[in-house]
């Protein structure tokens, strides 16, 4: 189990997903025009941990330009050259359906570009689910890795999205070793009302859940935040479930909500918040230019862990 809280002189839980990755063969990478250093650092860095063999998709002559400016080596890695960005986009999408590639890494270009052709409907690589994203953050003090969802793609998800959002989260959780997730249903409060409807699509998704049509995880809502993470808030409101106060993928009610609570957490309490989008035929590495290196790298692990697992299964059906 990786999820297992670390002592003064143990890892921390990036530190453990990255190591884990590590043991696993390197994912075959699409990198979407890394044209910028943060972008292209980030996929030679990961590379060099082990975690990815990146394909670098862009204009070959900017690609080498920053390398040469930088001094960043990718003797080693293949270039594909394209025009521009959206080139980059939708010539990296074309890779993945050739089956060249098992994870998707944007460089530097805007996340919609990318999006637009992985989502488009006659070329993209959609699936029957929907595509969502999860920040897996390393929260300082807290004993388990927070994954919460969806905070990037969906801005105000009905309950069948609100389905996919939590199913992709939970594949996501036991995908890269993590066991059986907790996962809380999140809104204002932890009684259903009417005059919050979020509380109603809470309580439907935990039937659900019961119901079969949501697998793999333990479900539990609506919980307000704090009696989400916090045992002993749990504990004053009377509330007793697996997942009360010790909830490990947190659904947020929307994006802006989930949007606030990880800046929240990244700004004051100083968390880590790696970023993937899930739903699509491949994983999908986020990266922003304000990430650390080791977020970069966290990132790159999870993505790697879950296309290991996906080559598994894949393996497994074939046999």
């Amino acid at each position: 189990m990786l999820n297992t809280p670390p002592s003064p002189t143990q890892p921390s839980k990036y530190d453990r997903l990255i190591e884990a990755a590590r043991m696993h063969a390197p994912a075959m990478t699409i990198v979407v025009h890394p044209c910028d250093e943060t972008s292209l650092r980030g996929a030679i860095e990961a590379a060099e941990a082990g975690l990815i063999l990146p394909i670098l998709v862009g204009p070959e002559a900017k690609v080498r330009a920053v390398a040469a400016e930088h001094r960043l080596d990718i003797g080693n890695h293949q270039i594909i050259d394209v025009a521009h960005s959206h080139a980059a986009a939708a010539r990296s999408v074309e890779l993945v359906r050739e089956g060249r590639g098992e994870m998707l890494m944007k460089g530097g270009l805007h996340t919609d570009e990318l999006m637009r052709e992985v989502t488009a409907s006659a070329t993209g690589l959609r699936t029957q689910r929907r595509i969502s994203h999860v920040f897996v953050m390393d929260v300082p003090g807290h004993a388990d890795t927070l994954f919460i969802t969806d905070a990037a793609i969906n801005i105000a998800p009905d309950l069948d999205a609100k389905r996919d959002i939590v199913q992709n989260a939970i594949d996501l959780f036991t995908g890269i070793g993590l066991g059986e997730p907790r996962v809380a249903i999140l809104s204002a409060v932890e009684t259903v009302t009417t005059k919050i409807p979020t509380t109603i699509e809470a309580a439907a998704l935990c039937k659900m859940a019961e119901r079969g049509q949501i697998t793999g995880g333990v479900l539990d809502g609506p919980l307000a935040f704090d009696n989400a993470v916090d045992p002993e808030a749990a504990r004053i409101k009377g509330i007793t479930s697996p997942v009360a106060g010790r909830a490990q993928i947190l659904v947020v009610p929307d994006l802006e909500a989930g949007n606030m609570l990880a800046k929240n957490l990244t700004f004051l309490a100083h968390a880590d918040a790696a970023g993937i989008v899930l739903g699509a035929r491949v994983p999908i590495v986020l990266t922003s230019r304000a990430d650390s290196v080791r977020t970069r790298l966290a990132s790159c692990a999870v993505a790697s862990l879950y296309a290991a697992a996906r080559r598994r299964s894949a393996q497994v059906a074939a046999a």
